[in-house]
Order: C-alpha cells, then structure tokens, then sequence
C-alpha cells in the first residue's frame, strides 16, 4: 500500500505525516489492519527496538476531584463507586512504588486528583519522592497533580522528579464538550510549563469519548507541536456514575489504528497503552506493542488492570523485552534535545459491545490494606 510505504519512510526520516495521511491511517479497513501494525512496528523498531518500558502508578489522593472531566470516575459529583482516600503518608506511597519496581517498572507515576497542587502539595510530593529514592535511588519518577502554577515544576525537579504528565486529552475544538471547569489552553500552559522548568513533557489524550478523526488527528498533531517526550494513549474507561458511562464505540481494530497514527506521526517519541487496553483491546493487546514501546504495569488509579505476571509474560510471547533500568528510553538525539532544553464527521465505524462487566473498579494497592497488582 503507497500509503504505508510513505510513511515508514518518513517515520525512519523522524519526518511527520500529512493531515491527511494521518486521517487515512485512521480510515483503513480490517482487511488491511495487520498490514498496517506491520509498517507501524518497522518505525517502532528503528528508533526503540524491541524494548517495553513498563510504568507503574500510584494513586496519592483518590476521589472528590472539584473539575468535571465527564470521562473521570473522580470528577465532581462522579456516581462511581471508586475508592475515594486523602494523601497517602510518604513511607506508604513508597511501600507501593516499591512493589511496581520489583514487578519490572523502570518508571513510577505518582498521581493525585485535584485541579492543581497548592505550594504544601507539591511539598507533600517531594517528601514521598525523598522516600521512594531512598529505597531506590535510580528509579525514574513522573508526577501528575494537574494544572501547575509558577515554580511548581522547578520544585519537583529539585526534589528529584523526571517527568510531569498532564494530558491534552482531545483536540481543543471538541475540550468544551468534555470539561468546563477548565479549558484546553490550560492543559498546554501546563505542559510547557513543565517543559520550561526542566522536567521531561509527558502528555496524551483519551480515544473513545464521541471523538470524530479529525479530532484525533487534532490532539496528535498538538501533542506533536508541544514536543512532548511521550504520549500515553488512553482508551475511555466507561465508568458507571459519569456522564460517559455508555460510550462503547471502540473495538480492538480501531484501537490499533489509532495507535498506529499515533506512532506515524510521533516516530521517535515514547508512545505508551495506557487505561483501558485490557478492555477495549482484549485478545489483541500483543498486537500493540508492536506499535507502542511503553506500557503501565498492574492496576491504574480508580480501575484494575491485567496482573502484573500477565504483562511480562504477554511481553516474553510477543517476542519483545523489558527495558532494563540503565537503558536510554528515547533516541540519542531526543535525549540531547531534552538535555539542551533542560475524518470530518463522527465516527461511522462499527461500534464495540457494551461490556460494562469488563470495568473493574481498583479495590486494592494504595489507600488500601491489600497487596497490589505489580
């Protein structure tokens, strides 16, 4: 397919696509699907090889969030029966990032619920970031509290955080219809803010939320602009109790497309599966990592996930490998960078079956008294 013969070859040139190739991507039928993951994997291998980052996160502060994400089981006046907790003291928040480490995670994402951090919140953060290197001085750290004020990422930065996350989520066009607590410029404020301030740019977006492609496309591309040093794809979690709790749209061939637009136009950035993989891509989750070089370990923040020995065994048959600790993650030219800077119309595809039974809600790891998933 020409299509694909063009954009291997420009992402082996670190070159983006067209909108328009990256909309035709997102159109290709099931009969080409594999064709499609192959020219992606060959993008994959140039700039990441075989390798799988895992990620792990921990839930800090859980529930009662005042924003209202309609996709979020946290969101303000959210109905979904997830665990709902105040910070969790350092030592303990460091006994779950210990537990993700020894399942295999390189990185760990340290996660509260909130419209943003307050100055004695990101101290908070800092003091559990002291007690996770502690026990584990090489372990990479990620932070994720929300919209960042002045000097908050800085702060992070010296107390020994990587990277910040916060998420673009949907193209700006479409951001009113999800959120009105806060707005898309907002979202992008933060991330160059975290940018600015030192700490590797982590920012993804949601597939499945009534998006069309060219919404799609949208985030990618800006995400792209942001140049962030990696994308966690999210695929909508339907929670029971908020406003998206019907939206079963996506299936696993879909998924796999969008993910391989995603890597076509983002060719040597970290590209991870992030929530709702096990439910939407099911039996095709190995497909995706020969698209995605990153995944999350065990649970996530208010779901469960796949059992941790589920993903490294998924990963061994797949034929890939998990990235050790002391290996670069990004491309050395990417590295060097981050050094020096220290379809119009809805979706028409078939929908996927509602399986509400899929969404199991996260009663274990932090905030709680039983072992987690890692």
């Amino acid at each position: 397919m020409d299509l694909l013969n063009t954009l291997v070859d420009k992402g082996l040139r670190r070159e983006t696509p067209t909108r328009a190739e990256a909309l035709a991507v997102l159109a290709t039928g099931d009969d080409d699907l594999l064709d499609v993951v192959a020219a992606a994997g060959k993008v994959r291998r140039r700039w990441f090889g075989r390798r799988v980052k895992l990620n792990y996160l921990v839930n800090l502060k859980s529930g009662l969030c005042p924003e209202d994400c309609s996709y979020c089981s946290q969101r303000l006046g959210s109905k979904a029966e997830v665990l709902t907790y105040t910070w969790l003291k350092p030592e303990r928040a460091a006994a779950a990032a210990e537990a993700g480490v020894a399942g295999g995670a390189k990185r760990v994402c340290l996660v509260a619920s909130g419209r943003g951090p307050t100055g004695r919140d990101v101290e908070r953060v800092a003091d559990t970031i002291a007690a996770i290197k502690e026990r584990d001085t090489d372990v990479e750290i990620c932070v994720c509290l929300g919209l960042l004020s002045e000097g908050q990422a800085a702060r992070l930065r010296e107390a020994g955080a990587h990277a910040y996350n916060h998420n673009l989520n949907t193209a700006e066009a479409m951001y009113g219809d999800i959120c009105t607590t806060h707005g898309f410029a907002d979202r992008v404020d933060t991330v160059q803010r975290a940018r600015a301030e030192g700490l590797s740019a982590c920012s993804g977006l949601i597939a499945g939320m009534g998006e069309t492609d060219q919404d799609l496309v949208d985030v990618v591309f800006a995400l792209r602009e942001l140049d962030v040093d990696s994308v966690p794809v999210n695929f909508l979690i339907p929670f029971t109790g908020t406003p998206m709790a019907g939206e079963w749209a996506l299936t696993p061939q879909r998924c796999l497309r969008i993910l391989a637009m995603v890597r076509f136009a983002c060719p040597d950035i970290e590209v991870r599966v992030a929530g709702g993989r096990e439910i939407h891509l099911r039996t095709l989750q190995p497909l995706a990592l020969h698209i995605a070089n990153a995944i999350f370990l065990g649970d996530y923040l208010t779901s469960e996930g796949q059992a941790g020995r589920a993903d490294l065994d998924m990963i061994t048959d797949a034929g890939f490998e998990v990235e050790e600790r002391d290996a670069a993650t990004l491309p050395e030219h990417r590295r060097d960078a981050v050094a020096a800077g220290n379809g119009d119309g809805r979706q028409q595809e078939a929908a996927g079956s509602a399986r509400a039974d899929l969404v199991a809600v996260r009663r274990r790891g932090a905030g709680t008294d039983l072992a987690p998933n890692a």
